[in-house]
């Protein structure tokens, strides 16, 4: 049965939200329950029998480089450096994926604090993504799981198909499947993966899958901190 075999991290934004923490400290090894974001995310990886594993780094680079050296993480982690500036989501996610000739990737947002619950959602998503020849899949959740209450959503969820509409009721998980295709004739080199995603809405291509766990999202410093009283 065909597999994803590779995920995507993406590890090179600034985390101004959480300031003055992360003025030291890069957001993915901001801890929660004494476990940081950066190895949360690459657990939930190991869980879902994936072996290789892209990342990015820009901001502070050299606290994940040495984190991601100086632990045995059991993966082929290839760590791509953005060099010059910081390339944004869709920009990021496209310079990684140009080190592989892999065609499908699963994509992680650290500042996620996944759930191994997540963990066989995800590979459901993953079943309906090779079955139905899908480009791009993004796991999803109803705003009413969301820690973070303020929060908006993203989406409107309707047969699996995600649409933009005035009564978004989903949230975005940071945890998406997708083709290199989707990136077909984008010559920019920094932009943002919501363009893509609307390229794609537009043309009814643009696939959800519900997770129907908790989302617990590091959005900023006051919820980080409410997080560490849960947890």
């Amino acid at each position: 049965m065909k597999k994803i075999n590779t995920a995507v991290v993406l590890c090179a934004g600034f985390g101004k939200r959480l300031g003055p923490l992360t003025d030291k400290i890069p957001k993915p090894l901001l801890k929660i329950n004494n476990i940081t974001l950066l190895e949360n995310t690459l657990n939930l990886i190991k869980t879902l029998g994936i072996e290789k594993v892209l990342l990015n780094t820009f901001y502070l680079k050299n606290y994940i480089e040495d984190f991601i050296n100086n632990n045995k993480f059991d993966l082929n982690i290839k760590i791509i450096e953005e060099k010059e500036i910081i390339l944004d989501t869709g920009g990021g996610t496209l310079n990684l994926i140009k080190n592989t000739e892999e065609n499908d990737f699963i994509s992680f947002n650290p500042d996620t604090f996944w759930s191994k619950k997540n963990s066989n959602e995800i590979l459901s998503m993953e079943s309906l993504y090779l079955s139905k020849s899908i480009k791009n899949i993004l796991m999803v959740v109803n705003k009413n799981k969301s820690f973070d209450k303020k929060l908006k959503g993203d989406f409107l969820l309707n047969s699996n198909k995600l649409l933009k509409s005035d009564q978004n009721e989903y949230i975005y998980t940071g945890c998406q499947i997708f083709n290199r295709s989707i990136f077909s004739g984008i010559s920019e080199k920094v932009f943002s993966m919501s363009n893509i995603w609307s390229n794609l809405e537009k043309k009814n291509e643009l696939y959800g899958y519900e997770s129907k766990e908790n989302f617990n999202h590091v959005t900023n410093i006051q919820i980080y901190e409410e997080l560490l009283k849960n947890y």
